[in-house]
Formats: C-alpha cells, sequence, structure tokens
C-alpha cells in the first residue's frame, strides 16, 4: 500500500468540508481533500438552496457546491476523489486508508463526512429525488406553500417537520407505522391540535405515483393484519423524518460519540477528544443539518487545525 504524507487531511466535501478547504489553504496549510462516496455532500440531492446566504435569486445545490470547490482549489486545497474506508487515531501522525490502496499520514485530521439520510428503500424514492421527494424540511418546504405534502415518521423529528410544513402548506399528513407515537408528549400534543395536520396511524408507505413529479402516495392501513387496506394519498411533496446516519463508523473506536453516533466535540469548537482531530458539519451536528451551520462548523475546524499546527 502506497503511503503519503500530508499536514493537514480533510476527509468529506460538503460545506463542511470545503469551507475547512477554503480556511485551510488560506492559512497555507496545504490541505489535502477526499471527496468521499457522495462528491458535494448532500446538497446535491437538492434541486433549489434558497436560504443560503449570498444567493438572493437562490441556487442549485450542485451549482453551491461547485462554487464552494472552485473557491477551495482557487487558494490552493489538493482536491481528490476517494473514499476513506479505515482510520487509525491512535497516535499522531493519524492514518487514514483511502480507497484500500493508499495510506494518508496526516498531522492533523478535519472530518467532515456528513450524515445520510435514512430512507424506507422504496424504488420511487430515487425516481422521484429532487422531484418531490425530500428529507429535509426546512430546505425544501418552500417549494410546497399552499400544497399538500406528507411526512413519514413518529418521532420528535417528524413531528416538528409536520408542524414546521403546516406552516406553509394547505395540508400535512403524518405517516405513522405504528398505532402510537415514538415522540415526546407535548411533541404530539402540538400536532394533534394543529387544524392542518392529519395523522395516519398504522399506516405504510409502499409507493408513490406521479407524471412529472410525486402526485400521490401508496399506503397500506393495517399491514399484515385481517383488516388490511390500501389507500391512495393525493400529495405534492413527500417528506422522510425517520432519522440520519452519522458517516462516522470509521473514528468510532477513536472519538467520542453519542448513542445515534454524532461525534461529539468539546462545547463551542470543532475539537474532539484528540487532540488535532477535529470535526465539522452534520457528522457531529443532530440538530440543524443546515448548509450554513456546516460551513460555519468548517471554518471553525479550518481555523483550529492552523492554530493546532503553529503551535507544535
Amino acid at each position: 500500500m502506497r503511503t503519503e504524507k500530508t499536514r493537514c487531511l480533510i476527509i468529506g466535501s460538503g460545506p463542511a468540508g470545503f469551507t475547512a478547504a477554503i480556511y485551510a489553504a488560506r492559512a497555507e496549510l496545504n490541505p489535502v481533500l477526499y471527496e468521499g462516496i457522495q462528491p458535494g455532500g448532500q446538497l446535491t440531492t437538492t434541486t433549489e438552496v434558497e436560504n443560503f446566504p449570498g444567493y438572493p435569486e437562490g441556487i442549485t445545490g450542485l451549482d453551491l457546491m461547485e462554487d464552494l470547490r472552485k473557491q477551495a482549489q482557487r487558494f490552493g486545497a489538493d482536491i481528490r476523489s476517494g473514499i476513506a474506508v479505515a482510520a487509525d487515531l491512535s497516535q499522531s501522525p493519524y492514518k487514514i486508508t483511502i480507497d484500500g490502496t493508499k495510506l494518508i499520514e496526516t498531522d492533523v485530521l478535519i472530518i467532515a463526512t456528513g450524515a445520510s439520510a435514512k430512507y424506507l428503500g422504496l424504488p420511487d424514492e430515487q425516481k422521484y429525488a429532487g422531484q418531490g421527494v425530500s428529507a429535509c424540511a426546512t430546505c425544501d418546504g418552500f417549494f410546497y406553500r399552499k400544497k399538500v405534502v406528507a411526512v413519514v415518521g413518529g418521532g420528535d423529528t417528524a413531528c416538528e417537520e409536520a408542524i414546521y410544513l403546516a406552516g406553509l402548506a394547505s395540508k400535512v399528513y403524518l405517516i405513522v407505522r405504528k398505532d402510537h407515537f415514538r415522540a415526546s408528549l407535548i411533541m404530539q400534543e402540538r400536532v394533534l391540535a394543529h387544524p392542518k395536520i392529519e395523522i395516519l396511524f398504522k399506516h405504510n408507505t409502499i409507493g408513490l405515483f406521479g407524471e412529472n413529479g410525486v402526485e400521490g402516495a401508496h399506503l397500506v392501513k393495517n399491514m399484515g393484519e385481517l383488516n388490511e387496506e390500501k389507500v391512495d394519498i393525493a400529495i405534492d411533496g413527500f417528506f422522510l423524518a425517520i432519522g440520519h446516519n452519522p458517516n462516522s463508523e470509521i473514528f468510532k473506536s477513536y472519538l467520542e460519540t453519542d448513542e445515534q453516533g454524532y461525534i461529539k466535540t468539546i462545547p463551542g469548537t470543532p475539537k474532539t477528544n484528540i487532540p488535532g482531530v477535529f470535526v465539522a458539519g452534520d457528522v457531529a451536528d443532530p440538530t440543524y443539518k443546515q448548509a450554513i451551520t456546516a460551513a460555519a462548523a468548517g471554518c471553525m475546524a479550518g481555523i483550529e487545525a492552523g492554530r493546532f499546527l503553529n503551535a507544535v
């Protein structure tokens, strides 16, 4: 296996990774960035981004990430294709295996691997990606003003997204697989009392339909029971709110994580429990999951990486 040494390695190419690269490159850390399994991150699956500062007319997710990529390259960031498949953070220099063929030894490491939204696993979710299927109400809810949408999930996140969307849409279906919520009592009370939210307990989504985007969902009520019944609902948007999986697996042996796998940081900083290892973006953020907060965390990580190296 080939070995290469670098001062600053960044893993991940979403807003956090690219912003970290911009700051690290401007500080002349000569950062190497590996783009990972989804170059540009989750934002590349979003058609229109209207809430990122500096784009008053909005911008597509692909174009926004391309702008950030070019900006990082402008300052000298070395951006490469490749996936981090293993990590050894037991001592410095830290070792990251790329694609099983290359070992990178680095003095500082910035982890910006993001989090992957959980999906139901339906082929239609891919078919209608960017055409009515979303895993982020805050990102895409604006496009469904005065329209009918559905949210899938029974936890706090699903309830929060249903309430948020109810402030924009004309109606929100909340599709809950079980006959009860997993959400906190206060969130249950809010959705139950909301006049725009209709809760469909004991419903499973089995498909979506529509000619030029999502126009409805195929559901099954009381699946597996004697009174099983197929139900179709007319909707314009279909939102997944069944959680995210932080992409932290290869680091868990070394870094502190919460129960869900999100990497823990020293509060108010991008620092982890290992000196010289920093984290930014959704892999450490179970709460906001926004491009702007990821970029801000990337800025912090890039600055702290420079401070760390200058202090050594």
